[in-house]
């Protein structure tokens, strides 16, 4: 389907400032700031199972579109909300942290906001 594919993180910005703002301990957000996380993304029609690997961390979410879901937030809390589609835009809020996920071609670019702190990455398919 359109979202499978690996996908390197290419850029990001506000990513100190949005990690700080969501609760990560400052020891984990200097770790995490120069990592060029992998996503590795599977799509059947409204399932997804998407694993991220970032330096050794590696995390697996799994969810159908449209139905209740249970999603890690960054400081590793798990929240139930539904993942809800549109197009090749996925959108999902989780513990008042809401993501823009919108696939363009090989691109992929995901947009947090929480509290007015906004956090974008920007993706590429490299397999």
């Amino acid at each position: 389907m359109a979202f499978s594919g690996k996908y390197q993180l290419e850029s990001h910005e506000n990513f100190e400032a949005f990690m700080k703002a969501v609760g990560l301990p400052e020891d984990e957000i200097q770790r995490g700031k120069d990592v060029k996380s992998v996503s590795e993304i599977q799509q059947d029609g409204k399932d997804f199972r998407v694993t991220v690997t970032a330096g050794s961390k590696v995390v697996l979410y799994s969810f159908t579109v449209g139905e209740e879901c249970e999603l890690q937030t960054f400081t590793g809390e798990k929240h139930k909300t539904v993942v809800h589609m549109d197009g090749n835009k996925l959108t999902v809020l989780v513990k008042g942290i809401e993501s823009v996920t919108e696939l363009d071609g090989d691109t992929i670019s995901n947009t947090l906001s929480f509290h007015g702190i906004v956090y974008k990455r920007i993706s590429k398919r490299i397999s």
